[in-house]
């Protein structure tokens, strides 16, 4: 196994950090910079930031952040370009790019980074659910693994709608330490989180809006599937996705956002949440989890997801004053629960599959020829035991 950068370093400096600690060291780092990444965008929709402009200049900067690293690095990997994958990514980045960051803005506009946070952990129930009603995924009612995940979906689609119906009594608010921020400050108090008067803004619109993010999200994930079976090059194919996205996030511009002034950037903190969304939350985060998912796999990295809900609460608190409401904490809480019944019911049908694909291997092995049996006690082991190295 090859080791990274960072172990390199570690072992010439005489110690090396294991793969298990910096998979979860890096898990950690994604979670805060996602964590991050909510509440620069809520804070970037308080000053005043355009809803179009935003994921605009947030693709062109992870397009040019991925774009070299695609092209040199899946020279080999990448196939030709056709009309047809042309469709196909352009398809992909109307869900996965379009109407999941629009979405997201729209809901996260009328909400807050905590619940925006806490609803996207029904994503995987969400994801299940899809590839079900598709039959990309069996369900298998008569053992505990499909039971868990069926109870997981139930469980996430409850919690999202007591967080979309039920706002609640406000459980904490930090307005009193808010009152002495000066009118100069980034956030103005009067437009703090929660406080829908005179705003126009409604939460249970802000909710549907993130449902629809959820989804465009979990079909993205279902759809791109059989796309990079034929086209085995993700960052190309997310950087094609990029491009695609910019395009049509600025053909809505064109009947949309038609006042030049929103697109120019009026202070270093708007300049610093476009770059922090495009280089981050984009470029960056995605490169760290496609390696977290090649070395621990999708349910290492889906289980850290219910951590990026609580550094989100807690950042969301100090630094944008956000209100925690009842209905909220417990909608968040059927959904983390309801995540990790479909992360486990998911590990266990992957140990019942390989279990299954073990005593299917002896029993292939029991029924060779004898002179088969013969040959591969003198000759096959090693040649397997190299090919699989």
């Amino acid at each position: 196994m090859a080791d990274t950068g960072g172990s390199a370093a570690a072992k010439r400096m005489g110690f090396a950090v294991p793969e298990k600690v910096q998979l979860h060291l890096a898990m950690l780092a994604l979670q805060f910079g996602y964590a991050g990444f909510h509440v620069v965008s809520r804070a970037a929709l308080n000053m005043g930031i355009s809803k179009i402009v935003f994921p605009v200049y947030r693709n062109i900067l992870a397009l040019l952040l991925l774009l070299p690293f695609a092209y040199f690095l899946e020279k080999k990997d990448r196939p030709p370009l056709n009309w047809k994958f042309a469709l196909q990514f352009f398809l992909l980045a109307i869900v996965g790019i379009t109407a999941n960051q629009g979405f997201y803005l729209l809901g996260l506009d009328n909400t807050s980074p905590t619940f925006a946070s806490a609803i996207q952990n029904s994503v995987p129930a969400i994801t299940f659910l899809l590839a079900a009603l598709l039959r990309i995924e069996v369900v298998r009612l008569n053992r505990k693994d499909g039971i868990s995940k069926v109870m997981g979906t139930l469980l996430c689609v409850c919690g999202a709608s007591v967080i979309t119906l039920y706002k609640g009594p406000t459980i904490y608010s930090p307005t009193p330490s808010l009152q002495i921020v000066p009118p100069a400050a980034m956030l103005n108090a009067s437009a703090r989180l929660g406080d829908e008067e005179g705003s126009g803004k409604s939460w249970t619109l802000g909710c549907i809006f993130l449902i629809g993010h959820c989804l465009s999200w979990a079909s993205w994930l279902v759809l791109q599937a059989p796309v990079l079976k034929k086209y085995p090059a993700r960052l190309s194919v997310t950087s094609y996705q990029c491009f695609f996205g910019v395009i049509q996030f600025l053909i809505i511009a064109a009947f949309c956002e038609r006042d030049p002034q929103a697109w120019l950037v009026h202070s270093g903190a708007e300049l610093f949440s476009v770059f922090y969304a495009g280089v981050v939350a984009s470029g960056i985060a995605f490169a760290v989890q496609i390696w977290c998912i090649d070395r621990g796999g999708p349910v290492f990295v889906a289980v850290y997801q219910p951590v990026q809900t609580l550094v989100v609460a807690l950042v969301a608190s100090v630094v944008l004053g956000e209100e925690f409401y009842l209905g909220g904490i417990i909608g968040a809480v059927l959904i983390i629960i309801g995540l990790y019944f479909v992360l486990w019911g998911k590990n266990e049908e992957a140990k019942f599959a390989r279990a299954a694909a073990a005593i299917q291997a002896a029993g292939d092995h029991s029924r060779a020829p004898a002179s088969h049996i013969i040959k591969s006690s003198l000759s096959q082991p090693l040649l397997q035991s190299t090919e699989n190295a």
